[in-house]
């Protein structure tokens, strides 16, 4: 005789699992340690310094 189940729940628990998977696929897309976003914004400062030193005063 086959398990009865609740197809209510099973969608939910599908539901779940589908969003775990898109979530661990942004996290890998889009997430950045602390250190990485650190060098990015110490990078960008110093080329912000970089190109404000080389502008000319009018």
């Amino acid at each position: 005789m086959a398990e009865i189940v609740n197809l209510r729940s099973f969608r939910k628990q599908k539901a779940r699992a589908y969003k775990e998977s898109a979530a661990e696929a942004n996290r890998l897309k889009f997430g950045r340690t602390k250190a990485e976003k650190a060098g990015a914004a110490a990078e960008k400062a110093r080329a912000e310094k970089h190109v404000e030193g080389h502008k000319r005063e009018d």
